[in-house]
């Protein structure tokens, strides 16, 4: 009778283990992926449920259920604030994978392309010491800032994905940002209509590295 025990003991202790290791390994497929933006990713002048963040969302939880979008973007943040916010949403969300896209506003406003650089460095080089995955999100200017400035903003972004190796949404607005019927008012931020198709400037990018990941 006590071997009988011992025996259903032990048949229940591996299948309490084998559970275990099957719940372990569903945590350790997970993705965690932080996306660190300004108003171009917070949603600005839409519904929250609008914005491509969201709409990319609703898409992975189909194709990539093990993925989890976080969304930790402000309307108005600069590349500095994103640098001096970016160790608590990380050590916050503890992320695999970072989305940046941030030095717009700063661009908006005329600071120095070195010292938007600069701040942006900052967090690649923060992330990648996390081991966490950068994907850098390039952005463009309007015309009235002058070609030279424009041009040296544009170019850091192929130039740091060039520097460390990271993967490269080359302009978020691309496709969009010439269509006045997906452009709010004020010209800079894509309305609804817009959105979906920064959802698929960007998963474009994401989707292999995920798939990579995954396979």
């Amino acid at each position: 009778m006590l071997m009988k025990v011992n025996y259903l003991l032990v048949i229940s202790l591996v299948f309490t283990l084998l559970i275990s290791s099957i719940a372990q390994a569903t945590t350790d497929s997970e993705i965690k992926i932080l996306v660190m933006g300004d108003s171009l990713s917070a949603g600005y002048g839409i519904e929250v449920d609008q914005g491509w963040v969201e709409l990319s969302r609703i898409q992975l939880k189909q194709s990539h259920p093990e993925v989890t979008l976080i969304n930790a973007s402000i309307s108005g943040e600069t590349a500095k604030g994103g640098s001096r916010r970016l160790p608590l949403m990380i050590k916050v969300h503890q992320p695999d994978m970072l989305i940046l896209e941030l030095g717009a506003n700063d661009g908006l406003r005329g600071y120095p392309v070195n010292s938007i650089t600069l701040e942006l460095k900052k967090m690649i080089e923060y992330a990648l010491e996390q081991n966490i995955e950068v994907v850098l999100v390039g952005i463009q200017l309007p015309p009235n800032l002058g070609d030279t400035y424009n041009n040296a903003f544009s170019n850091q972004y192929p130039d740091l994905a060039k520097q460390y190796d990271l993967a490269l949404v080359p302009f978020l607005l691309e496709g969009v940002v010439f269509n006045d019927k997906w452009m709010q008012n004020d010209g800079l931020h894509p309305n609804a209509l817009g959105q979906p198709t920064l959802r698929d400037n960007v998963l474009e990018i994401l989707l292999p590295i995920l798939d990579g990941k995954l396979n």
